[in-house]
């Protein structure tokens, strides 16, 4: 073994092994344009690999101990990059990629997989068992159920879920009774896959130390602004591609709005003219 002595502090060994790897990822870190930040907790080692498989040539994925990240961080002479630190825990992954940050970090949010719920695992939201027809028959199940206040009936020899029921709350403890029955159910409130932290973009020099992927999400902001912003856009009258065909509608309603008027106020004028005949006639 060889040692390095730092300023201030005793002397540290280093083996070649160690040294090897930190060189490795200080020359991925001056080479690569996004150096992202993952959390692999819980990820068992056959889907690690498979995820790991799926990233060939998206991206480098290194696993060394949260000593070695430091190092290598502290080491590569760029200053905003040591803000990842705060991010590494253990069972942490360090990708290496040319992607944009957001672009890789939605790549390993789509590499996810549905798992099941085990007892003392915290609920990251509510978690609802829906309405509905289930598998289940009666026995055993009736009980399991209704201890967790779901409300059931039976028809055709199946239990129904009358009514949706939150069984665990956010941030509570799941219950033994609560994870066997959404086994039964076949619901699996959990995702398992890297879990992207922080991110390093070296071209642009910018740190993106909360990131957050919900695709679903965004894509129900952008129909709800896009609907917004199409009400808005007929409502006066601007004229495009997507808000001609409504403009032509509203433009026929009015036209008929405006012709039934027409036609009631003719026919007032006409009902006067006649009783002004009439009157007329009688004198």
């Amino acid at each position: 073994m060889k040692s390095e002595k730092l300023a201030g502090k005793k002397t540290i060994h280093v083996s070649e092994k160690k040294k090897t790897l930190i060189s490795e990822l200080l020359d991925l870190i001056k080479k690569k344009k996004t150096i992202l930040i993952a959390s692999i907790k819980n990820i068992p080692s056959s889907q690690y690999q498979e995820i790991s498989k799926k990233l060939r040539g998206k991206a480098i994925v290194k696993v060394p101990k949260k000593s070695m990240i430091f190092r290598a961080l502290d080491n590569s002479g760029i200053e905003e990059i040591k803000k990842l630190k705060s991010h590494v825990k253990d069972s942490t992954a360090i990708l290496f990629s040319d992607m944009e940050s957001f672009e890789l970090a939605a790549e390993l949010v789509s590499k996810r997989s549905p798992a099941r719920a085990k007892q003392g695992q915290e609920a990251l939201s509510d978690i609802e068992i829906p309405e509905g027809p289930t598998d289940l028959i009666p026995g055993p199940a009736i009980s399991e159920l209704g201890a967790l206040g779901i409300k059931i009936q039976i028809e055709k020899g199946k239990i129904i879920i009358k009514e949706p029921k939150v069984i665990v709350k956010e941030g509570e403890k799941i219950s033994q009774a609560a994870a066997e029955v959404m086994n039964k159910l076949g619901i699996k409130p959990f995702s398992i896959g890297f879990i992207p932290l922080a991110a390093f973009d070296a071209e642009e020099r910018k740190l993106y130390l909360e990131i957050k992927i919900d695709r679903e999400g965004a894509l129900k902001e952008l129909k709800d602004s896009f609907s917004r912003a199409l009400g808005f856009a007929v409502g006066i009258s601007y004229i495009s591609h997507d808000t001609i065909k409504f403009l032509i509608q509203k433009a026929a309603m009015q036209d008929r709005a405006l012709e039934k008027f027409v036609s009631e106020k003719l026919a007032e004028k006409g009902d006067l003219l006649s009783i002004k005949t009439d009157g007329e006639e009688n004198k």
